[in-house]
């Protein structure tokens, strides 16, 4: 086990509200390291032996467990690519947190990029929770490319919270989704930027099964001179149900495009997409500062009540 410093302490409860080691199945990444394992007897966590990831084996009938696979970095201009299997049996019923926390505090850019594959069996259920988090008063960037991949079995249930509110210079997030009968996926996606930041998320799901439902949402903000697109493509092709949504809000010199696409392969497939990008109402504002507070204050109250 390797010793964590104040900093990647304080990184780990930035992204996985860790104050101490969990209870449960974990794994502890620390600048490109497993700093700390533990399986359980339904959970076990292995290392991939041809490239740098682990598996993560879920029993059937799991219930009432967890698996933190954390990622901090504080190591300036460290770049990495790591891939995660997770296989959930029939059944089951478990939470899993991830995201990764970077430190640069150098002038040379650090970079973590992690392939997610989930393997979700018939009538399973999974919370699947990842933030990212960036600090450090470095030149060099910090540089955050998830990519996810799911894949749901008949009546599986699958929720996804996806957070990047401070710090991450680039992100270009790619997720997609492929649902059999009855399956469900819910994605509530929350994102700031802010500076000179860069933030590219895209999803497409699939929706091959009967009754199949998906829900993909996102609340943003873009401050500064900061970019962000939002891009999430839904298939479906069979009778099903699907609903995006993207809703911005913009504030000084920030930039978002939302691209939302529906494709229709059966005539049952009922799909929605919505879009919504606008700035700070200024009635909210004066509201806000007639109970006292500052414009800065009012803007800060309505942007959090906004992304939670």
């Amino acid at each position: 086990m390797i010793k964590l410093d104040e900093m990647q302490k304080r990184l780990l409860e930035e992204v996985a509200d860790l104050h101490t080691i969990p209870e449960g199945a974990y794994n502890i990444r620390s600048n490109g390291q497993s700093a700390a394992r533990q399986s359980t007897a339904n959970i076990e966590i292995v290392s991939k032996t041809d490239v740098s990831g682990l598996e993560v084996h879920i029993k059937p009938g799991t219930r009432n467990e967890s698996v933190h696979i954390p990622v901090v970095m504080t190591q300036s201009g460290l770049k990495e690519l790591v891939y995660n299997d997770f296989y959930v049996g029939e059944d089951a019923d478990v939470v899993i947190v991830a995201g990764c926390g970077i430190d640069n505090c150098g002038n040379s850019d650090s970079e973590h990029d992690g392939i997610h594959r989930f393997f979700v069996g018939k009538n399973a259920k999974v919370k699947y929770v990842e933030k990212h988090y960036g600090s450090g008063n470095g030149k060099g960037k910090r540089i955050l490319n998830p990519g996810t991949e799911v894949y749901q079995e008949e009546g599986s249930v699958v929720e996804m919270e996806m957070v990047q509110i401070k710090g991450v210079d680039d992100t270009t997030r790619t997720t997609t989704a492929k649902l059999a009968a009855g399956a469900r996926l819910t994605v509530r996606e929350r994102l700031m930027t802010h500076g000179e930041q860069r933030a590219i998320s895209s999803y497409v799901v699939t929706l091959d099964g009967k009754d199949a439902v998906a829900d993909v949402v996102s609340r943003s903000v873009a401050r500064d001179t900061s970019y962000q697109k939002f891009e999430a493509k839904i298939v479906g092709n069979a009778p099903s149900r699907g609903h995006t949504e993207c809703d911005s809000i913009i504030m000084d010199q920030g930039r978002i495009l939302a691209v939302p696409a529906l494709e229709a392969n059966d005539l049952d497939a009922a799909l929605v997409h919505e879009a919504a990008i606008g700035k700070i109402a200024g009635e909210q504002l004066i509201k806000l500062m007639t109970l006292g507070l500052t414009e800065q204050e009012a803007e800060e109250q309505i942007i959090n009540g906004f992304l939670r």
